[in-house]
Formats: C-alpha cells, sequence, structure tokens
C-alpha cells in the first residue's frame, strides 16, 4: 500500500458541509483529486470519526442512508489502513516524541504506513516535517 498523500477527517466534513464556502470548495477539489487519482488515502480512524461527526455532530446531520451512500461513494474507496497492534507503538511513539494527543498521533502514524510524504489536516502544525511526512493545511489562506 501506497500513496502520497493522507487526508485528515476535516477534509471530508468541509466536503460535506457548505457552511464556510471556501473550505468547501477546497475541500471538494481535494476529494475529487483523490477518488480521480487514487493517490491519497485513508483509514478506518477516518472513517469512523467522519461518520460520526456528519451524523451527530454536524449542522445539518446526514440520515443513515446518506452516510451509508458517502461511505460507498467516498470513504471506503480511499480507506487502505486498517489497526495493528504495530501502528498502535508507532502512534505512541509519535505522541511522545512530537507531543501531539493519542488520536492526531494515530493519523500520522498512519500516513507514515501508508507511505505518505503529507498529510493534510488543519487540526496539525503547518508545514511540520515528521521522518517523511509534511503535515500541509489546504485551508491556510
Amino acid at each position: 500500500m501506497s500513496a502520497d498523500t493522507f487526508i485528515d477527517t476535516n477534509v471530508f466534513v468541509y466536503h460535506l458541509d457548505a457552511t464556510d464556502p471556501r473550505k468547501h470548495a477546497i475541500a471538494g477539489d481535494i476529494v475529487r483529486e483523490a477518488l480521480r487519482t487514487q493517490n491519497s488515502c485513508i483509514s478506518y480512524q477516518v472513517v469512523q470519526e467522519c461518520l460520526n461527526v456528519v451524523s451527530s455532530k454536524a449542522r445539518v446531520p446526514l440520515t443513515p442512508e446518506q452516510a451509508q451512500a458517502y461511505l460507498d461513494a467516498v470513504l471506503a474507496p480511499l480507506m487502505q489502513v486498517g489497526a495493528s497492534s504495530e501502528l498502535y507503538h508507532r502512534a505512541l511513539g509519535i505522541r511522545a516524541r512530537w507531543r501531539y494527543g493519542f488520536y492526531d498521533s494515530l493519523v500520522i502514524a498512519t500516513a507514515l504506513a501508508a507511505g505518505c510524504t503529507r498529510l493534510l489536516s488543519e487540526d496539525l502544525q503547518h508545514g511540520q516535517r515528521i521522518e517523511s511526512l509534511t503535515i500541509v493545511d489546504p485551508f491556510r489562506a
């Protein structure tokens, strides 16, 4: 498994939420390109977080049927990384070294495990390099 770019949950949330038109458009471009090229990936964690947010915490939550359709059309085709004890060990090491929270460290560990060189997220430090990975905030003005 190898992809250039790992996409964090917030991109998918903005893809579904048009409250901020600029972020919605950027997220739409990212998701369309990811599906077209298959050169981006996500993990089971991103799927879980996204479905949780858009099903219950969003301003206008998706119905179960809409959430399932989004899962099938967008999230599942990009999901490449599952859970493993090695992944959790790596996340704990990243947490200790870089002082991110556990779930952010797990996203970073997963992106590294997938062979990604970029991690798209507005939740982490833009421009930071962790091993071979560079964090990029795609919504940065």
